[in-house]
């Protein structure tokens, strides 16, 4: 099948409360790509997305007026921890990097709001992980993450459930990204001085 659109044409941006009338087909999309993947997405409200665009939290893509993909933004542990959650492309619209422009856009969007976060996701897709990887992010255990209690009570929703809780939370099977700023500043940082030995 041919689309008839080209990447141009799709505007990503953050959304605001004027994007509410799109939350009932976020749901949904997210809801049909958990069940084609098999694995678990932490399912959230509408009330949830909707307060994250009111915050100036969430990401959405858009093909004019039709919706094309989503990411919403949250803090943890006091600020100190940023998760990049919810990534949902539409069928049609992927395939073509829109994933990446809108993780590009979350992750500037919480670098821009928190600069001293760690940001992280988790994920089972590999399309995800090698985007995480361009933008800095580096595999880890659970316990790099935030220990926030609401944070992981956001996984009871997910059909993996079990297999974290059976594990006392070191394992399951998404795989845990972090970006550091700080890691990532020292090692920007370095590179200078061996520039000026060379």
């Amino acid at each position: 099948m041919e689309n008839n659109f080209s990447m141009d044409e799709i505007t990503v941006q953050v959304a605001d409360e004027s994007y509410i009338k799109y939350v009932d087909t976020i749901l949904k999309t997210i809801e049909e790509a958990a069940k084609i993947r098999g694995t678990g997405i932490a399912r959230r409200s509408p009330e949830y997305i909707e307060q994250k665009m009111k915050e100036g939290k969430a990401i959405i893509a858009l093909h004019g007026e039709e919706f094309a993909g989503f990411c919403y933004i949250e803090t943890w542990s006091d600020k100190k921890f940023v998760a990049n959650s919810g990534l949902i492309v539409v069928e049609k619209f992927r395939g073509h990097g829109l994933a990446k422009r809108i993780k590009q856009k979350a992750f500037e969007l919480s670098r821009e709001r928190y600069p001293d976060a760690k940001i992280f996701g988790l994920t089972t897709g590999l399309a995800v992980m090698k985007i995480n990887s361009e933008l800095g992010y580096k595999p880890v255990t659970f316990s790099e993450l935030t220990n926030d209690e609401a944070f992981w009570a956001g996984c009871q929703s997910c059909v993996n459930y079990d297999i974290l809780q059976r594990t006392g939370r070191k394992y399951c099977l998404c795989t845990g990204m972090l970006f550091d700023p700080a890691a990532e500043q020292k090692k920007s940082s370095t590179p200078t001085s061996e520039k000026e030995e060379k």
